[in-house]
Parts: structure tokens; C-alpha cells; sequence
């Protein structure tokens, strides 16, 4: 009986010994080196680590969720997931909700653009001129304007905003006659903002269209309708009126705006010869850049001694240097801004909006220039200056008409 009993005992003692066996050795009784195996009986883990392995595939913690737990319902558990969705779900509608409002509404960014250009483009002339009313350097304060914007170009590029398109010497050749143009161009128009009234200076430069036709005719062999030669009539006679009795006339300031109004339309000419299929951007920065180089040597001969001897402490003594130097760099800043916006602005827009555009531009320029300087101007001068606008406009809307008339029939065509 005690024999029975304790062979009873030893046997239930060997059961739970082999129960409490590890799991290495129930690998090794089943045949070691099974990896499919090893990996079936490896641990799931937690649900907060996050991802787990079965089988060598990842699963999300919730699909692990077959049975309530700790008598929880199992759709509680799948609410932070839902919600997390829906949040994602509602940042999605809501990136496309943004965009859609841009596409469905392009007008509300190209209407910005244009209010910078605007903007930018009457701070400049207004701070250009109060500028000169101290500091009368006009050759010196182009190379600023430019060198401003070349730094600024170059800051641009170092970031990738834009990427620096590569350049040759043969597109170098073709952008340097468009890039001393703009030099002698940009040079003139503040010759001439230094020696009159801002008006007066955009008002002679609202001929840039008559200067555009005539050397599409006879440089370019280009044939130019009646109905636009007919257009510059009201330009060139209200031109006329404004100059005769125009109070801050002189004859520097107007042959300089004369100069600068056939240099920006042999520049025209040159940049339809130089395109290229590198971005205005970037066009806009390597011509800045060449202009920069041509514009200094005049600067240094011109005015360098007399900025040496008494300009420079004139305009110290004046204003303070700190002044003297942020009007520099700022001038500097929305003289390339607004030509940079400028033409991105002019690509987004059909030729008639174009036009209408520059228009627009010249007037805001030429109203407030009188507003803020306060400059007495005679009847006569108003009228003319009205007329000039009036017919820059109606050149700028027939063009613009013939243009796309050309664009429709080679679609056609």
C-alpha cells in the first residue's frame, strides 16, 4: 500500500517537473534549428510597443484584439484609431479645401501680385527721389540698386530659392547686349528722377511705346498697323503739352528720360533675340549681375572724386549714417522686388492685362509722386499728362488685340 502511494507520488512530481520544463528544451525535444518554429513561438509583446512580429510580418497593435480585455468592449479600443483617421481625414479635406480655393480663384493671387508690384514699385520712386533731394548721385545709386539686388540673387541661390540655372558663353553673349541696355537705361531714368519731378520723368517716359513701334518698323522690318501709328498721336502731343509748361523742366532730365526710353526699347529688342528656356528669374539675376559691372566704371568716373571729397559727408551731415545707409539698402531692396515681381507678375496675366497693367502702373506711380512730394503742376501739364496716359492705353489695348488675333490664327493655322 505505501509502495503504491509513493510510486503514485513520484510520478506526479516527474508530471509537473516535465510541465515546468523551459521552453528551450520543448525546442530541442520538437528538433532544434526550426527558425519557422522559433519564430511562431517568440513572444508577441505588448500592445504600446507599437509593432509587433509574427511570422516576420508587422501588425497594428489593434488586429491583435480578439477578445475584449479586462472586460472592455473592443470598439472602445478602436476609437483612438477612428478618431486618429478622422484627423487625418479632416487635415486632407482641409489641404484640399486650401488649394481648391487658389485653382477655383486665381484671380485673388494674381490680384496680389499686382498689388505688390504696384506697392513696391511706388515706395521705390517715392523713396528714390527723397533720396536724391540729399544726396544727388544718381550714377552711384544705380550701382546700389543693383548691387542690393545681385547680393540679394546670390543669397537666393546659395538657399535654392531659385536653384541657379547653369550658364554658357554662348548665352553670356547673347544677355549681354539686353544687360547694358537695361545698365544705360536704368543709369538715365535716375539721371533724370534726380534733375525733375517724378511725374514729369514717367509722364516722358509713357513715349516708351512710340520708341517700341518705331524700331519694330524700321530695325526690325517689322510692318506696324495705321491704327497703332494713329494711337501715338494722343502720346506724343500730350507729351509735348506737359513738357512745355512743366515747372521742374529741364534739359537733363529730359534727355535723360529720352535716352532711357531707346535704351529699354533696344533692350526689348534684344531679349526677344536671347530667348532662352531658363526661367525669368534667373535671366533677370545674370543680367542684374552683368549690369552691375557695366554701370561701375561710369559711377567711379563721373562722380567718384566729388563722393570722395564732399558726397558722401554731405549726405552724412545731412541725414546721419545709419539713415544714409538703410535708405541705400532699401532702395536697393524694392528696386529689385518690384522689377522681380513685375515680370512675374506679367507672366501670369494675357497680353490686354498686361498692358492695362503698365498703364495702371504709371499712373499710381505719377498721382501719388504729386501727393507725397507735393509738386505744383499747371493745367496745361495735367491735361497733356492726361492725354499721354490716355493714349499710351489705347496703343497698349489695340496691341495686345493684334497680338492675340496673331496667337488665335497660328492655333488655327
Amino acid at each position: 500500500m505505501e509502495s503504491r502511494v509513493l510510486l503514485r507520488a513520484t510520478a506526479t512530481v516527474a508530471g509537473i517537473s516535465q510541465l515546468k520544463r523551459p521552453i528551450g528544451a520543448i525546442h530541442r525535444q520538437f528538433g532544434t534549428g526550426s527558425s519557422s518554429f522559433t519564430a511562431f513561438a517568440k513572444p508577441i509583446g505588448t500592445i504600446g510597443e507599437g509593432a509587433n512580429l509574427i511570422s516576420g510580418r508587422q501588425l497594428r497593435p489593434i488586429l491583435l484584439l480578439d477578445s475584449p480585455i479586462n472586460g472592455g468592449d473592443r470598439r472602445e479600443i478602436l476609437k483612438p484609431v477612428r478618431a486618429s483617421s478622422a484627423a487625418a481625414e479632416g487635415g486632407d479635406s482641409a489641404g484640399e479645401a486650401k488649394v481648391g480655393i487658389l485653382q477655383k480663384n486665381p484671380w485673388l493671387v494674381t490680384g496680389f501680385f499686382f498689388f505688390m508690384w504696384y506697392f513696391l514699385n511706388v515706395i521705390f520712386n517715392i523713396m528714390n527721389k527723397k533720396i536724391y533731394n540729399y544726396f544727388p548721385y544718381p550714377y552711384f545709386v544705380s550701382v546700389i540698386h543693383l548691387f542690393v539686388g545681385v547680393v540679394y540673387c546670390l543669397i537666393s541661390w546659395s538657399v535654392g530659392l531659385p536653384k541657379r540655372a547653369p550658364i554658357d558663353s554662348n548665352l553670356l553673349k547673347v544677355l549681354i547686349p539686353v544687360a547694358v541696355c537695361h545698365a544705360l537705361g536704368h543709369v538715365t531714368s535716375n539721371v533724370s528722377f534726380a534733375a525733375v519731378a517724378v511725374s514729369f520723368t514717367h509722364t516722358i517716359k509713357a513715349l516708351e511705346p512710340f520708341f517700341n513701334a518705331a524700331a519694330s518698323q524700321f530695325v526690325l522690318g517689322q510692318s506696324i498697323p495705321i491704327t497703332l501709328w494713329l494711337s501715338l498721336l494722343p502720346v506724343v502731343l500730350g507729351v509735348s503739352m506737359a513738357s512745355l509748361t512743366e515747372l521742374s523742366f529741364n534739359w537733363l532730365g529730359f534727355i535723360s528720360a529720352m535716352i532711357s526710353n531707346v535704351s529699354f526699347t533696344y533692350r526689348s529688342i534684344f531679349s526677344k533675340k536671347a530667348m532662352t528656356d531658363m526661367d525669368s528669374t534667373n535671366v533677370y539675376a545674370y543680367i542684374s549681375i552683368i549690369a552691375l559691372i557695366v554701370c561701375i566704371p561710369p559711377a567711379i568716373i563721373v562722380e567718384g572724386p566729388q563722393l570722395l571729397k564732399h558726397g558722401f559727408s554731405d549726405a552724412i551731415a545731412k541725414v546721419g549714417m545709419t539713415k544714409f545707409v538703410t535708405d541705400l539698402f532699401w532702395v536697393g531692396m524694392f528696386y529689385h522686388l518690384y522689377n522681380q515681381l513685375a515680370t512675374n507678375t506679367l507672366e501670369r496675366v494675357a497680353p490686354l492685362t498686361h498692358a492695362v497693367g503698365n498703364v495702371l502702373k504709371r499712373v499710381f506711380v505719377i498721382g501719388f509722386s504729386i501727393v507725397i512730394f507735393g509738386n505744383k503742376i499747371s493745367t496745361q501739364t495735367g491735361i497733356g499728362t492726361g492725354i499721354a496716359i490716355a493714349g499710351v492705353a489705347m496703343y497698349s489695348i489695340i496691341k495686345a488685340k493684334i497680338e492675340e488675333e496673331k496667337r488665335q490664327g497660328k492655333k488655327t493655322a
